[in-house]
């Protein structure tokens, strides 16, 4: 779910429960509103519990990656070219 989600549905929860004064024959708003505010608060302590848990992960004996420094040969010629391509016409605006 999330914390976006967790945080939504206790905001969503709140309001059904405490600021909403409507009179349903089939269904209590109050008692929904609650029922939200249970899922998004249990959907929070979820969802940080899961991100504790993935923080804990260590790498132990990880293999060591050394980088050979490239270098070329003794007689090679290296050449650079540097080429400018103009199309005609005026320059494009910005």
């Amino acid at each position: 779910m999330g914390i976006g989600g967790s945080i939504f549905l206790i905001a969503l929860g709140a309001i059904l429960a405490f600021a909403v004064d409507a009179n349903l024959g089939f269904l209590n708003i109050h008692v929904v509103g609650w029922v939200l505010m249970l899922a998004g608060v249990a959907g929070l302590i979820f969802t940080m519990w899961f991100w504790q848990s993935r923080r804990r992960t260590v790498v132990r004996d990880a293999p060591v990656v050394r980088e050979t420094p490239v270098v070329p040969p003794q007689n090679a010629q290296v050449v650079e070219e540097y080429r400018e391509v103009r199309r005609p016409g005026p320059p494009p605006a910005i």
